[in-house]
């Protein structure tokens, strides 16, 4: 039994998983009281804040059916909330004692709350959470009250979060379908409405309208099943009063009752007739239901053909595993996220993800921030999940990620959240980075997409998005192992030129034969503004002028046309007639109105009317983003976080911005977003060039002092572009110095990213404001300034820039002043030229870098040069058994690294020019290795070694140590991409020398598993080439062969692989040669 200083008696009468309620009384008075406790030892912040939320606002309603409050008490860790105790029970308590309620008593209860409810929609407050356990009812004196206000708000809309099932706010029951933030619409006072009309049918048939315990398909009954009315449950209900619990429960909030006067008119017309006739017959339900509050519906209009085809394109995704591409286009505020959240419905139908990200037209550069944000958002979903299901999803996406989880992890961070800390991956060479990042990133999407989940994800704005995020499209939709995936994106059609990257996009895609489907979505019809106006005014008549006048002014833009008519009713154009209970307009004195024709200037006036405060502070949340922090609004603004908090309360009631976070413990919104973007736009239009500047600086540099290190890393693309914007204002040198620094470190996560056009911009920005701080950056900032002329010119170089990359690096060669740092460059160029098949070039530079520690590497009679390194190789190898060289030491001269280094870098470049300088080359790597000791790319010449004893000198005994040895010290060092190469070289080369050939299947299928996750996909492809030969070498059953030789190609081909797609075509018709289909291929 818990005890509380001050009060006495204490009796437990209800516990819960959340709370324990205890009657009792106040020691002073004797007063009796109910003491709600928070049943948990150390709770939540999320419970504290329920319990001081439920404290402040039931103290705000003052009225007789609510519950009264009369103290928040400390108590231990937790808080107590004391409350008014009138003796009454729970409705559901009261019910539970009864085998019927008659219909006289229901009408009674009915209409009690009712009146509550109305109470509390009079003080403006929603309850969100309507059902017979949060209702109070004392039988003897007949009062009732309502309880329980931990999640009710203040604010006359809400956006629902989409959430676990698990964690939904509300009693799943019966919450409404907008208040499973599945549904297409912002949530109201009506959805008090529907949990009632839950309550009243449960009342009447003692029974719930939906009554499964699976949470999801109980969601989907609230947004699409129709449930079976009151009166086909029971004959003896009324028609007419179940046909009123059914106008509570309709789907949509505009097809409910509109206010509690209208419900309760029709209820006491129930009870007036039972009592005088003792029967209850049908009339014309909601006469006098007219609400005061002047609302614009939310229903889509004129949208059934597109919503039909966004519903076949995600069937076809959910029933065949598809991977589809839906584009929708349109004009800024024409309705294209509106129409896409409609698949809200069938998705949770199907038990599918439905995910979204927008890009933001102030923030461009930063690398697939719509992805990003789409899945933190599922992240945060499926961390609602239960352990069980949680340890499922972090089994499935290790599974996926293998040892690269970090890589993920570096761009969502929210993903260690459920997978763990993640070892540091590797570094390897560009296009194996490259590979690599795109592996894992593709691999984690399709983890989410599978036939019991199929994945909608949603890209709204691609006018706006990076070029990383279009190239992962394209992967996306090419790569055949994708399956259940509804890929689908919104621009502005009239934005796009055919030279815009996103259209430069779709037609690669075209090109591909992929097939892109596209929705473009018109202005609205007059006829359809005529029906928007009339469920506004809910009223038919005289509407036809003002409609025509809305059409001219709005061109049928759906966004400016309900902004247009919201503007007239602000304006006093059009008013509530009380007495006759309609709106009136003078059309003559609207015409007689200059009114603007421009959205965005009909936004600012908007705008305008709000409190010079709150309009400071949207301008300031204009420069942050679509989406914005309050702690960032109180940084900048050098208030507290209350005074931000009461400052955009006006702006929510207008609907110009929505929480996208709940209350905290202090009961303040920290998250949120414009409802749209022309909304941003015009707030960013209130202050002039100079202030965007200064704010941009300002938030910079907040973001920098108070984030630690690892903060800094997760949001540096956020924090540099604020930085730079504002640049032009830094006049300290140290300061400018700190944004070369960053822009350098965003350039390179960038990379790293595969985001190569942004990477480069942040690059060029460090290497101006380089410039500006210092006269000579190579004599006062020598190692930034390498760093710097490296990093751009590997970006030049990844962007096809190859004049400008060659150039840089030839420029830093004369700038740099150690032989290190010289044959680093030297590599850089050894690297290019490889890529772009300039072989003599690529030597060239190699011969200069061997050069600069004394070392000969020449073109010239190369027979000699063969028969030195060889004779070498036996006078450095003496007697030593080969496996022992696995435990030589690692080599610690960084000069000797580097040259180490440089002939790993002409291996792949010799190869393909000529086999007696790649021999030399190999042979060279050997020596060092057995003069100096080990370095991982040790491996790459130990193989080479064993492939040349196999292919030239015949001595497969020796040429398979080498090749184990190869193999061994690759895993010494946990080289991903050495692991990979290594395998290939002695299964492709070596193994069935001196094994049986069938045990060459198993190192090739190793080595094509480590390509894959290191972003070796060169040899992970010639793993594939060899062991399809292999197969037939054993007497694999050629049918069988050809059956997989497609798939194979396929990866062959989407990983550029020329070799080897050459070598299994030419494999491929021989196999159809021989079983005789030449004539049909």
């Amino acid at each position: 039994m818990v005890t509380l200083a001050g009060y006495k008696n204490l009796i437990p009468i209800h516990n819960s998983a959340n709370s324990q309620v205890d009657r009792g009384q106040q020691v002073d008075d004797n007063e009796p009281v109910i003491l709600k406790f928070l049943n948990q030892d150390y709770p939540t912040t999320e419970q504290i804040r329920r319990y001081k939320q439920e404290y402040y606002l039931t103290c705000q309603l003052k009225s007789p059916g609510i519950i009264k409050a009369y103290s928040l008490v400390e108590w231990q860790r937790s808080y107590v909330i004391v409350l008014e105790d009138f003796e009454g029970i729970s409705l559901q308590e009261f019910l539970k004692g009864r085998k019927k309620l008659s219909l006289e008593k229901f009408l009674f209860l009915a209409i009690a709350i009712v009146e509550s409810l109305g109470q509390i929609h009079t003080s403006h407050i929603i309850h969100k959470d309507i059902n017979p356990s949060n209702i109070l009812f004392n039988s003897h004196t007949k009062e009732l009250k309502i309880i329980d206000f931990g999640i009710s708000t203040q604010l006359s809309r809400e956006n629902p979060i989409l959430k676990n099932p698990n964690i939904l706010e509300g009693t799943l029951a019966y919450i409404s379908p907008e208040q499973t933030g599945r549904m297409n619409r912002s949530l109201d006072y009506r959805t008090d409405f529907y949990s009632l009309g839950i309550t009243f049918y449960e009342m009447l048939t003692k029974k719930l309208p939906y009554p499964t315990l699976d949470a999801l398909e109980l969601i989907h009954c609230h947004l699409a099943k129709q449930a079976i009315s009151p009166s086909q449950i029971n004959s003896s209900i009324p028609l007419i009063i179940s046909e009123i619990v059914m106008k509570l429960m309709a789907k949509n909030a505009e097809d409910r009752y509109q206010s509690s006067w209208g419900l309760k008119a029709d209820l006491e017309n129930c009870l007036e007739q039972l009592e005088l006739t003792g029967k209850i017959g049908v009339f014309p339900l909601a006469t006098q239901d007219f609400s005061e509050r002047f609302q614009i519906p939310q229903k889509l209009y004129g949208r059934e053909t597109e919503i039909a085809t966004l519903l076949e394109a995600f069937e076809v995704v959910a029933e065949t595993g598809k991977v589809e591409l839906m584009m929708v286009a349109g004009y800024s505020g024409i309705g294209k996220s509106s129409l896409v959240q409609e698949l809200y419905k069938p998705i949770t139908a199907s038990r599918g993800y439905f995910i979204s990200g927008k890009f933001d037209q102030f923030q461009r550069n930063i690398p697939y921030s719509a992805i990003v944000s789409a899945f933190t958002g599922l992240i945060r979903q499926l961390l609602g999940e239960t352990e069980t299901g949680l340890q499922l999803w972090r089994e499935k996406l290790l599974k996926a990620l293998g040892s690269n989880g970090q890589i993920i992890i570096d761009v969502i961070p929210e993903v260690e959240l459920i997978i763990g800390k993640q070892l540091p991956v590797p570094v390897l060479g560009l296009n194996e980075s490259q590979n690599r990042f795109n592996l894992v990133i593709s691999n984690f999407i399709r983890a989410f997409c599978s036939e019991e989940h199929p994945l909608t994800l949603f890209l709204d704005d691609l006018q706006w998005a990076d070029l990383a995020t279009l190239k992962l499209m394209e992967r996306m939709l090419v790569e055949g192992q994708t399956k259940y995936l509804l890929l689908l994106g919104a621009y502005r059609d009239n934005e796009v030129s055919v030279s815009h990257p996103l259209a430069m996009s779709l037609e690669k895609l075209r090109k591909n034969n992929n097939a892109i489907n596209q929705i473009t979505l018109n202005p609205l019809s007059l006829d359809r503004i005529a029906e928007l106006i009339a469920d506004t005014l809910q009223q038919t008549h005289k509407i036809n002028d003002l409609a025509n006048l809305i059409l001219e002014k709005t061109g049928g833009n759906p966004f400016f046309t309900k902004e247009f008519i919201q503007a007239l009713h602000n304006e006093g154009l059009l008013q509530l007639d009380r007495q006759s209970r309609s709106w009136q307009w003078d059309m003559v004195e609207i015409e007689g109105r200059e009114l603007t024709d421009n959205v965005v200037e009909l936004m600012v006036k908007k705008l305008q009317q709000l409190p010079v405060f709150s309009q400071e502070i949207l301008s300031i949340a204009a420069c942050l983003g679509a989406e914005f922090e309050l702690i960032l609004l109180t940084w900048i603004a050098e208030k507290s976080p209350q005074d931000i908090f009461a400052s955009l309360k006006n702006p929510l009631d207008f609907g110009l911005i929505s929480p996208t976070s709940e209350l905290d413990e202090n009961l303040l919104i920290q998250s949120y977003k414009f409802n749209h973007d022309r909304i941003q736009q015009a707030a960013y239009s209130l202050i002039d060039d100079r202030q965007k500047q200064e704010f941009s600086l300002q938030i910079g540099r907040l973001l920098l002092t108070n984030l630690d290190p690892q903060e800094q890393m997760e949001r540096i693309f956020e924090i540099v572009d604020r930085l730079n914007a504002g640049r032009e204002l830094i006049t300290d040198e140290l300061e400018r110095l700190e944004l070369v620094k960053l822009n350098l470190s965003a350039g390179k996560k960038g990379k790293d990213a595969t985001a190569y056009v942004a990477a480069r911009e942040y690059l060029k920005v460090g290497m101006e404001e380089l410039e500006k701080a210092t006269e000579n950056p190579w004599l006062t900032e020598y190692k930034l300034t390498f760093a710097l002329y490296k990093e751009l010119s590997l970006l030049e170089y990844l962007n096809n820039n190859l004049d400008a990359s060659e150039e840089l690096l030839k420029y830093a060669l004369t700038e740099v002043t150690s032989n290190l740092e010289q044959a680093e460059i030297y590599n850089l160029l050894i690297v290019q030229h490889t890529m772009t098949a300039q072989y003599l070039e690529g030597i060239e530079s190699g011969q200069k870098a061997l050069a600069l520690f004394d070392i000969n590497l020449s073109l010239t009679d190369l027979e000699k040069a063969l028969a030195v390194e060889v004779e070498l190789v036996k006078q450095n190898l003496g007697d030593r058994e080969i496996a022992s060289l696995l435990d030589d030491p690692e080599i610690q001269i960084p000069e000797q690294r580097m040259v180490g280094q440089t002939l790993v870098n002409l291996d792949p470049l010799s190869y393909f020019f000529d086999h007696k300088f790649y021999s030399v080359v190999v042979l060279k790597m050997v020596n060092l290795s057995l003069t100096y000791g080990n370095i991982a790319e040790s491996a790459k010449g130990y193989a080479g070694y064993g492939i040349l004893l196999s292919s030239v000198f015949r001595d497969y005994k020796l040429a398979y140590e080498f090749s184990c040895l190869a193999v061994n010290l690759s895993d010494r060092f946990n080289s991903q991409s050495q692991k990979c190469s290594s395998r290939i070289c002695l299964a492709g080369h070596v193994n069935h020398w001196v094994n049986h050939l069938k045990s060459s299947k198993e190192v090739f299928d190793d080595g094509y598993h480590l390509g894959l996750s290191s972003g070796e996909l060169r040899y992970s492809g010639y793993a594939l080439e060899h062991s399809c030969r292999y197969m037939f070498y054993q007497g694999v059953n050629i049918q069988e062969i050809l059956e997989l030789l497609p798939k194979y190609l396929e990866f062959l081909q989407q990983t550029n692989n020329q070799w080897a797609t050459d070598g299994m075509l030419g494999f491929q018709l021989a196999l159809y040669n021989l079983v005789g289909m030449t004539s049909s291929h």
